[in-house]
Protein backbone atom coordinates (compact mmCIF):
# COMPACT_ATOMS: atom_id res chain seq x y z
CA UNK A 1 0.00 0.00 0.00
CA UNK A 2 1.31 3.27 -0.99
CA UNK A 3 0.52 6.43 1.24
CA UNK A 4 -0.27 9.75 0.50
CA UNK A 5 1.89 12.54 2.46
CA UNK A 6 1.48 16.62 2.76
CA UNK A 7 4.40 18.29 4.19
CA UNK A 8 4.29 22.14 4.99
CA UNK A 9 6.98 24.91 5.31
CA UNK A 10 5.94 28.13 7.20
CA UNK A 11 7.31 31.59 6.01
CA UNK A 12 6.60 35.58 7.02
CA UNK A 13 7.35 38.79 4.72
CA UNK A 14 6.75 42.38 5.38
CA UNK A 15 5.20 44.23 2.56
CA UNK A 16 2.95 47.42 1.84
CA UNK A 17 0.16 47.69 -0.73
CA UNK A 18 -2.64 49.87 -1.37
CA UNK A 19 -6.04 48.91 -2.33
CA UNK A 20 -9.09 50.45 -4.14
CA UNK A 21 -12.01 49.05 -2.48
CA UNK A 22 -15.34 50.52 -1.43
CA UNK A 23 -15.30 50.14 2.41
CA UNK A 24 -12.22 51.41 4.10
CA UNK A 25 -11.28 53.89 1.16
CA UNK A 26 -9.39 56.60 2.62
CA UNK A 27 -6.93 53.94 5.04
CA UNK A 28 -7.02 51.13 2.00
CA UNK A 29 -5.86 53.53 -1.12
CA UNK A 30 -2.92 54.74 1.55
CA UNK A 31 0.32 52.85 1.22
CA UNK A 32 0.49 50.98 4.42
CA UNK A 33 2.11 47.92 5.42
CA UNK A 34 1.56 44.19 6.78
CA UNK A 35 3.35 40.97 7.98
CA UNK A 36 1.71 38.40 6.56
CA UNK A 37 2.18 34.84 7.47
CA UNK A 38 2.15 32.21 4.67
CA UNK A 39 2.05 28.02 4.89
CA UNK A 40 2.78 25.81 1.44
CA UNK A 41 1.60 22.15 1.10
CA UNK A 42 2.93 20.07 -1.14
CA UNK A 43 1.27 16.34 -1.05
CA UNK A 44 2.06 13.33 -3.04
CA UNK A 45 3.69 9.87 -2.21
CA UNK A 46 7.38 9.66 -1.41
CA UNK A 47 9.93 8.86 -4.01
CA UNK A 48 11.06 5.14 -3.43
CA UNK A 49 15.12 6.10 -3.25
CA UNK A 50 15.11 8.99 -0.82
CA UNK A 51 11.68 8.06 1.54
CA UNK A 52 10.49 11.87 0.51
CA UNK A 53 8.26 13.73 -0.95
CA UNK A 54 9.71 16.60 -1.59
CA UNK A 55 13.53 17.64 0.53
CA UNK A 56 12.26 19.77 2.34
CA UNK A 57 16.17 21.95 2.30
CA UNK A 58 15.02 22.02 -1.61
CA UNK A 59 11.24 23.37 -0.59
CA UNK A 60 12.99 26.40 1.93
CA UNK A 61 15.01 27.35 -0.56
CA UNK A 62 12.75 27.30 -3.30
CA UNK A 63 10.33 29.26 -1.03
CA UNK A 64 13.25 31.92 0.29
CA UNK A 65 13.57 32.69 -3.49
CA UNK A 66 9.98 33.66 -3.66
CA UNK A 67 9.95 35.33 -0.05
CA UNK A 68 12.46 37.83 -1.91
CA UNK A 69 10.03 38.73 -4.52
CA UNK A 70 7.60 40.04 -1.88
CA UNK A 71 9.87 41.16 1.22
CA UNK A 72 9.83 44.44 2.04
CA UNK A 73 8.57 45.59 -1.45
CA UNK A 74 5.45 47.25 -2.55
CA UNK A 75 3.18 44.37 -3.65
CA UNK A 76 1.23 46.89 -6.21
CA UNK A 77 4.56 47.02 -8.05
CA UNK A 78 5.20 43.08 -8.30
CA UNK A 79 4.91 41.46 -11.85
CA UNK A 80 2.31 38.97 -12.09
CA UNK A 81 0.63 39.84 -8.60
CA UNK A 82 -1.98 41.55 -9.71
CA UNK A 83 -4.58 43.79 -7.33
CA UNK A 84 -2.44 42.65 -3.72
CA UNK A 85 -5.57 41.07 -2.20
CA UNK A 86 -4.90 37.40 -0.04
CA UNK A 87 -6.58 35.13 -2.78
CA UNK A 88 -4.00 36.96 -5.27
CA UNK A 89 -0.76 36.30 -3.15
CA UNK A 90 -1.81 32.67 -2.08
CA UNK A 91 -2.40 32.15 -6.08
CA UNK A 92 0.69 34.29 -6.96
CA UNK A 93 3.00 31.60 -4.44
CA UNK A 94 1.09 28.47 -5.52
CA UNK A 95 2.18 29.63 -9.35
CA UNK A 96 5.51 30.70 -8.66
CA UNK A 97 6.34 27.10 -6.62
CA UNK A 98 4.74 25.16 -9.30
CA UNK A 99 6.96 26.26 -12.07
CA UNK A 100 9.51 25.14 -9.77
CA UNK A 101 8.28 21.77 -10.28
CA UNK A 102 6.88 21.43 -6.65
CA UNK A 103 3.74 19.50 -5.84
CA UNK A 104 1.94 22.40 -4.55
CA UNK A 105 -1.47 21.26 -2.73
CA UNK A 106 -2.58 24.37 -0.88
CA UNK A 107 -1.37 27.82 -0.09
CA UNK A 108 -2.87 29.74 2.99
CA UNK A 109 -1.73 33.55 3.40
CA UNK A 110 -2.70 35.39 6.59
CA UNK A 111 -2.17 38.39 8.37
CA UNK A 112 -2.04 37.48 12.16
CA UNK A 113 -3.05 41.23 13.52
CA UNK A 114 -6.04 41.65 11.73
CA UNK A 115 -7.30 37.73 11.58
CA UNK A 116 -7.67 38.03 8.47
CA UNK A 117 -7.03 34.48 6.15
CA UNK A 118 -7.34 32.91 2.69
CA UNK A 119 -6.32 28.95 1.91
CA UNK A 120 -6.05 28.41 -1.93
CA UNK A 121 -6.49 24.22 -2.08
CA UNK A 122 -5.41 23.17 -6.07
CA UNK A 123 -6.44 20.23 -7.58
CA UNK A 124 -3.50 17.48 -8.45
Amino acid sequence: MEFEFELSQRFFFDAAHTLRRAHDTASSLRVHGHTYHAEVSVQGARDAATGMVVDLAVLRAEIETLRQTLDHHLLDEVPGLGTPTLENLCAYIATALRERQLPVSAVRVWREAGGDSCRLVLPR
